[in-house]
């Protein structure tokens, strides 16, 4: 199969023939969340800065991306099919929102996740054409394909860590004329999943997997993300081009935004554009369900506990770690059958993705 061909029939058969700004919402769904891979990876590192890891173009993109900053870098490698579009990111939306869901049902999750075919494809709002199907093949090759690569400096040394967006990922298909797609299974790599289980998601807005273009799904993110729930986020035209990621020159951009404000069909902001300063500023719609704060999780948790947490969490504050966990069950509503090992496993993943404080 043509890779540019396939993968260019993923956005037409999303984009093609729309003369209206939002795709037909095809089939009701339940809250998305979105990991924010960039913070996972780079909170500590790069604070302030957000890469983006996808690809907003029609066209397979095979060039390396690296970003640089106070002596620490992150690289994106793509292979040989593409570098992941961020249509492909769907499959990673699919998969989180699965794993939060079994969270919040304290119930066991792994890094690997058993989709079926279709209810991806329907979940994601998208068509159950053998085509639809294909491209499903497609998007886990390049999610599998995208290679990522950074460093933590630590004094005089230097450790360079490479992972990926997923680690494998396997396929069932019937055989026969139609030849469909029956299961996939995808392993998470061990950056994704860290994030998953230390809540470091976002919500999504079910009008996401509606948005026609590339360009108004990374900026609906970034909204998302600096936005958030407060009234209103300002930001200048060529910093937000640099945010997404887009290859289009600023001339171009300008206009995409001025689109985008015209028809204000972002979900949960409003768009307005100041063409004479160049800022773009972002209203909150009051879309999102605001709750109320949640009670910390007043359960027992045995003395023992505390000393099994500083050999898997080094240097931290236990008793500041214990805090932070039963704010964490009391905000997903977790009652945790074992308490203790719930807790150093709290404790242990903190440490993964924070290292020593």
């Amino acid at each position: 199969m043509d890779t540019e061909t396939t993968n260019h029939d993923l956005f037409s058969a999303i984009e093609e023939k729309a003369p209206l700004p939002l795709i037909p919402d095809r089939h009701p769904q339940h809250d998305l969340f979105i990991c924010d891979v960039a913070d996972a990876v780079l909170k500590d590192m790069m604070a302030h800065m957000e890469h983006p890891f996808y690809s907003l173009s029609k066209k397979p993109e095979t060039n390396v991306r690296r970003y640089e900053h106070n002596g620490n870098w992150i690289e994106i490698t793509p292979s040989v099919k593409g570098l992941a579009t961020i249509y492909d990111k769907d499959i990673l939306i699919y998969c989180i929102s699965q794993i939060m869901a079994k969270l919040k049902n304290n119930e066991p999750v792994t890094p690997r996740v058993r989709i079926n075919s279709r209810d991806l494809l329907i979940f994601t709002n998208r068509g159950t054409s053998g085509r639809d199907y294909m491209a499903l093949i497609e998007a886990l090759d390049r999610l599998e394909g995208t290679r990522i690569r950074t460093n933590i400096r630590s004094g005089d040394e230097e450790q360079m860590d490479g992972f990926g967006l997923i680690d494998a990922s396997s396929i069932r298909r019937k055989h026969g004329l139609d030849g469909r797609l029956l299961w996939c299974e995808v392993k998470l790599s061990d950056w994704v999943f860290n994030a998953i289980r230390s809540m470091e998601v976002l919500t999504l807005h079910r009008d996401y997997f509606r948005l026609r273009k590339p360009i108004e799904r990374r900026v609906y993110e970034i909204a998302r993300k600096h936005c958030g729930a407060k009234d209103s986020w300002k930001i200048g035209l060529p910093t937000l081009l640099k945010k997404t990621g887009s290859q289009s020159p600023l001339k171009r951009f300008r206009q995409m935004i001025r689109d985008l404000a015209d028809f204000d069909h972002l979900p949960d902001y409003s768009v307005s554009f100041d063409t004479e300063t160049d800022m773009v500023t972002f209203r909150n719609r009051g879309s999102m369900v605001v709750l109320p704060p949640s009670e910390p999780w007043d359960g027992h948790l045995e003395a023992d506990a505390h000393q099994d947490a500083r050999i898997v969490a080094p240097g931290w504050d236990v008793y500041m770690l214990e805090r932070e966990w039963r704010s964490w069950l009391g905000d997903n509503e977790i009652e945790p059958k074992h308490p203790a090992k719930h807790f150093i496993k709290f404790c242990k993943s903190w440490y993964e993705n924070r290292g020593k404080p």
